[in-house]
């Protein structure tokens, strides 16, 4: 991306407030080398002699002074009860934001402040995240969302044109195969047969072409049991790695029908409660697998009240923390990749995407499944697992005698 540098431009001062005071440096003595004593300067706007109330003093209103007051105070508390996770992106977002204008500034000659939110600059930001910086189509919208965010807690404007520049301008990046491939993409849903096929593979895993260490790994069995019980559970209750993680063992209660589960609040989110059914078939049957999982983690010394899920290292030590959220994630992955499924991107979101696709191929309604992971009734990502699982379901070649 090269921008022409506009005619006659010049650097634009250090952004100072109104009603800041500065000191005259001593260069701005005149005379016979007299020095004259620093001179402090108040920033004032001008008014124009023909405008209205043109000479008045403006008067300070108590009442609008408290308003501004209470909408930082609001921003700030807003801000303080966003997730770490979500603090530390918008962060991240702002810093490009910033690294963004001080490239401009190279190209044009001009520091634009960073309050400057138009149209122009919009679309310039996406151009210079797609072209300069080379990020994914998925990624520039991320960005582009968490700048405004920051924009607005610091008290800049957002115009609605701009955000639609940024998206128009979006449009044809998310369409080009070539720029799709430079993100991970998403992940890829899983079914009950994939579960089978994790939950059954052999213990004994077989070195990695490159990995260091070439003897075989040996799964303690207290690790394969926990793997299977987390996947299923996860399969079952469309849990989040966040969710699954924090899991209690007091809230999952086993019932004559299978399982009542308390899916814990997570990054604000409404905590929920499902119910999980007995499974058909052992190996991914949810409640079976919990069973034998705590059953094998009590027998190890686990506290009855503590974490639903907990790590277990390379010896079958058990530990006495909950499995991190990372944790949870890698457990699906590598799972995943010792079954043999490879060819997708399987990871801890594979089993929340999975049960919907799934059920409704099985034509489980959308409003148990949405309940079911606590999605939003807008959400967008719901539906779209909802049209992928639907996509065979009445197609418009079927049935019509081809």
């Amino acid at each position: 991306m090269v921008l022409e540098p506009p005619r006659g431009a010049e650097l634009i001062a250090a952004h100072e407030p109104v009603g800041s005071t500065r000191a005259l440096p001593d260069s701005t003595a005149v005379g016979h080398g007299a020095g004259l004593e620093p001179v402090e300067v108040v920033d004032a706007e001008l008014v124009d002699g023909d405008a209205p109330g043109a000479g008045e003093v403006t008067v300070h209103d108590p009442v609008a002074a408290v308003l501004a007051a209470l909408d930082t105070e609001a921003a700030e508390y807003q801000y303080s009860n966003r997730p770490d996770k979500t603090r530390a992106g918008y962060a991240r977002d702002w810093e490009l934001w910033e690294e963004f204008h001080k490239w401009l500034a190279e190209q044009t000659g001009v520091r634009l402040p960073l309050s400057t939110i138009t149209v122009g600059t919009y679309v310039a930001f996406v151009r210079w995240l797609d072209e300069v910086k080379g990020a994914a189509p998925n990624s520039i919208e991320r960005r582009v969302t968490g700048v405004a965010s920051e924009a607005r807690r610091y008290g800049y404007d957002v115009p609605k044109a701009a955000r639609a520049a940024a998206t128009q301008a979006l449009k044809p990046l998310k369409l080009d195969k070539d720029r799709q491939k430079r993100g991970r993409g998403k992940a890829a849903a899983i079914t009950p047969a994939d579960l089978r096929k994790m939950n059954t593979a052999p213990r004994e895993r077989q070195p990695q072409p490159d990995a260091r260490r070439r003897r075989v790994l040996v799964v303690p069995d207290l690790a394969r049991l926990r793997d299977r019980s987390l996947h299923t559970m996860r399969f079952a209750v469309a849990g989040r790695n966040e969710e699954m993680s924090e899991l209690e063992d007091t809230g999952i209660v086993l019932v004559a029908e299978g399982l009542e589960v308390h899916v814990p609040s997570v990054k604000r989110r409404p905590a929920r409660d499902v119910v999980v059914s007995y499974g058909e078939n052992v190996d991914t049957c949810a409640v079976r697998c919990w069973i034998a999982w705590k059953e094998a983690k009590l027998a190890a010394g686990a506290d009855p009240d503590g974490p639903a899920y907990l790590p277990v290292d390379q010896w079958g030590n058990l530990g006495a923390e909950k499995l991190s959220p990372d944790g949870c994630g890698r457990a699906m992955s590598r799972s995943a990749k010792y079954a043999g499924l490879t060819g997708r991107r399987i990871t801890g979101h594979s089993g929340r995407r999975g049960l919907v696709t799934t059920g409704r191929r099985n034509r489980k309604r959308s409003e148990k499944l949405r309940a079911q992971g606590g999605w939003s009734k807008n959400s967008p990502v719901f539906w779209e697992y909802v049209d992928e699982g639907e996509k065979w379901e009445d197609n418009a070649t079927e049935g019509i005698g081809l």
